[in-house]
């Protein structure tokens, strides 16, 4: 982790001025990814961008999550599938300022979950940390692998050998994409 800084080397958290898909749209990245994740969504007052309330069906636990922006709001967040220490030690430290912010908005490279679930997560690669849904992991390593490929990030021979005994429980799992379903940020209204 040595030179590792969080805004220092990914830029500030859900910026709206990255070269990631779906940046300029003038809604921070958080709101973007609660837009696309959450059903039943409402808005604070006129604005289409900030999420006022939603409900999750949590990928990593299966729990339905209600969220309500204040107090409570932090039951469900943002989480960077590979996450950005992660990347950090698996190359990113190579990538250009520019790329690293890309990285760390990509939507690719990001889900809506359970607070609880990601902070239990912290920045562990797979060969430490899975979802505790096993319904969910071969879509979240297949979702980890893309985002290393489109970055060029490494991974590790105990985290290939997990990524490949996931795998194998689902071998036509596709790689999404940035057109996939659950990456393409919905537009605003």
């Amino acid at each position: 982790m040595t030179g590792y800084d969080r805004v220092g080397k990914f830029g500030p958290a859900w910026s709206d001025t990255t070269s990631a898909p779906g940046s300029g749209n003038h809604c921070d990245t958080r709101n973007d990814v609660l837009r696309r994740d959450l059903k039943n969504i409402t808005f604070t007052g006129a604005s289409s961008c900030v999420v006022a309330t939603g409900v999750l069906d949590d990928p990593y636990t299966g729990a339905r999550i209600t969220f309500v922006r204040g107090r409570h709001s932090a039951k469900v967040q943002i989480d960077h599938a590979v996450a950005l220490g992660a990347s950090w030690r698996s190359g990113a430290a190579q990538l250009t300022q520019e790329q690293r912010e890309a990285l760390g908005n990509d939507p690719l490279n990001l889900v809506a979950v359970d607070g609880t679930a990601n902070a239990a997560k912290s920045d562990r690669d797979a060969d430490t940390w899975l979802p505790p849904d096993a319904q969910f992991r071969c879509s979240y390593v297949a979702r980890q692998i893309a985002v290393k490929a489109k970055y060029r990030l490494w991974v590790t021979p105990s985290e290939k050998a997990v990524m490949n005994r996931v795998l194998a429980n689902c071998p036509s799992q596709p790689l999404p994409t940035e057109a996939s379903q659950s990456v393409v940020l919905p537009s605003r209204k």
